[in-house]
């Protein structure tokens, strides 16, 4: 009996090492295939059953966070994202303007699409774009990666980790975006005050050349329907229509076309995430069962140490695992706690390069295209954005 329990707490330390780092050295393995492989062991070890272990998993997150990828990659391939860019760059041609653009656009729209999709599309664009106008694009970069997660603290479908939260505490898409809309708005004037403190080229108001962005091919058909379709999804969510189901009926729409090929969709849909967080769900419900979760129950009692651990855990093992670790210990009518938990596990992404997949798709879309944003560099930008935004995020909240 000794032996399975060292057996079982072994399995849990090395799985949530694995999620962690993002792999275990010597195996190719990353942090869904790692989620999966604890949880079967898990399992193995009758820590849970099998019908457990199905149960566990949320349905009306993984749902929601499927059709959300759905919507957002028939508005990638209706050249949605690309418009949206192109009209920013058409109010302003200063470097400062551009940031400023840049920032409060990827911003607002992260907050409505997943924050992950904005950082894939527009950071080959913004590239392109400080190519074209000889800037250095290191600052519009890290505009893209911090707006991006700023932004998505707003709403409930701005990221994986508030669909999540949305599906736990039944906040309502409305009440939740009055409450940390104000969060994300002073957030993104922060890291434009931020930028200009850390890189004198982008103070100035003098206008740039013209530029024209290469491929933005609009497929006008495609594209008016998938905007009608996102539209009413949007309205949906603000009446308060359940989100999973109004996701869903949306994606299913999207899907009957004679434009694009199913394949097309299916492989802009993100299956990692969803193998992750359906491990994730299992290795939670293993950790409950085993009442490993006592040690931080004290921890959730108070706004401040709630947002701490949160912050501290979302770097530690990701924002998602952290999510997941915390959320037992929060009482469903606790709004101002899944707040805290939602604010804190969004603005963390923004601490290190490795706190967010939007900062790691950036980095990734930007040295193969020949430029190299440091651990470091991103690390005097992150840090005192992310005090700032936390710290606010308490007084605001709190």
């Amino acid at each position: 009996m000794k032996i399975i329990q060292i057996a079982v707490y072994g399995v849990l330390g090395v799985t949530y090492l694995g999620l962690a780092l993002g792999y275990l050295p010597g195996l190719r393995m990353n942090r869904a295939t790692i989620a999966l492989v604890g949880s079967a062991f898990l399992i193995a070890l009758g820590v849970l059953n099998v019908q457990e272990a199905w149960q566990a998993i949320d349905a009306n997150t993984i749902v929601f966070l499927l059709s959300m990828m759905v919507v957002n990659a028939n508005l990638s391939y209706a050249g949605f994202f690309q418009q949206a860019l192109s009209v920013l760059l058409k109010l302003t041609r200063s470097p400062l303007g551009l940031l400023i653009a840049l920032t409060f656009g990827s911003g607002l729209l992260s907050a409505f699409f997943l924050n992950d999709t904005l950082a894939l599309v527009f950071t080959p664009l913004t590239l392109s774009l400080a190519q074209a106008l000889s800037l250095n694009p290191i600052p519009y970069l890290l505009a893209i990666a911090g707006a991006t997660n700023i932004g998505s603290v707003a709403t409930l479908s701005g990221n994986p980790q508030n669909i999540l939260i949305g599906s736990f505490s039944g906040i309502g898409y409305i009440d939740f975006l009055q409450a940390l809309a104000p969060v994300a708005i002073i957030g993104l004037f922060i890291q434009v005050a931020l930028l200009w403190l850390l890189y004198p080229d982008v103070r100035s108001l003098q206008p740039c050349s013209i530029v024209l962005l290469n491929n933005q091919r609009i497929l006008k058909p495609l594209f008016r329907k998938t905007l009608i379709i996102t539209t009413a999804l949007l309205i949906a969510f603000a009446i308060g229509l359940p989100l999973a189901e109004s996701a869903l009926v949306a994606a299913s729409l999207l899907l009957i076309t004679r434009r694009i090929k199913p394949q097309r969709v299916l492989k802009k849909v993100d299956w990692n995430l969803l193998v992750m967080f359906s491990g994730l769900f299992i290795l939670t419900k293993a950790t409950q069962k085993l009442n490993l979760l006592q040690p931080f129950t004290s921890m959730v009692n108070s706004a401040a140490s709630l947002l701490g651990l949160t912050v501290v855990l979302s770097n530690l093992i990701s924002n998602v695992p952290a999510v997941l670790l915390l959320q037992p210990l929060i009482l469903q009518g606790d709004t101002k706690s899944w707040l805290l938990l939602a604010a804190g596990s969004t603005l963390a992404g923004n601490l290190t390069l490795f706190g967010a997949v939007a900062n790691l798709i950036t980095v990734e879309a930007a040295a193969e295209l020949g430029y190299k944003l440091t651990f470091w560099e991103h690390l005097r930008f992150g840090v005192p954005l992310t005090l700032l935004t936390v710290t606010i995020t308490y007084f605001l909240v709190h």
